[in-house]
């Protein structure tokens, strides 16, 4: 199985609770297990709407067999699940945001999906954490 590696992050209601719920969403993916989770970090919103609350973030460490664009629909199911909106403010508040930043060692360059993710390096509140589960 592949591994990958997420970030996981969450502004708008219980923001805990939010990432508790994706977690478990994300275990109860078909040939997807999670292998190890950072600690969550609180930082600042960047871009998008001003006066937003800050961030839970987190990063996480999976393994699984789903290919890049199937996990990436999954994903973007469980943001759905989750109270984010299909059209949402880019940059705006968020009760759950999933990215893929890494997929095995794939490279993806296309408008729906990037890997690895094209900020991953430009972001403290993915660096950090991501570090920890490396």
């Amino acid at each position: 199985m592949p591994v990958c590696y997420l970030g996981i992050g969450s502004n708008l209601g219980q923001r805990r609770k939010n990432i508790k719920l994706a977690l478990q969403e994300i275990s109860r993916l078909e040939e997807t297990r999670i292998i190890k989770l950072s600690k969550l970090i609180k930082t600042k919103a960047i871009g998008g709407p001003a006066g937003q609350d800050k961030f839970l973030n987190a990063a996480l460490k999976i393994k699984t067999n789903l290919a890049p664009f199937v996990l990436l629909k999954k994903l973007k199911a469980i943001e759905i699940k989750l109270g984010r909106p299909q059209r949402h403010i880019r940059y705006g508040p968020r009760s759950i945001d999933l990215d893929i930043l890494f997929y095995g060692d794939m490279v993806i360059k296309r408008k729906d999906l990037e890997i690895p993710h094209p900020r991953v390096f430009a972001r403290a509140f993915v660096i950090k954490p991501l570090l920890e589960v490396i």
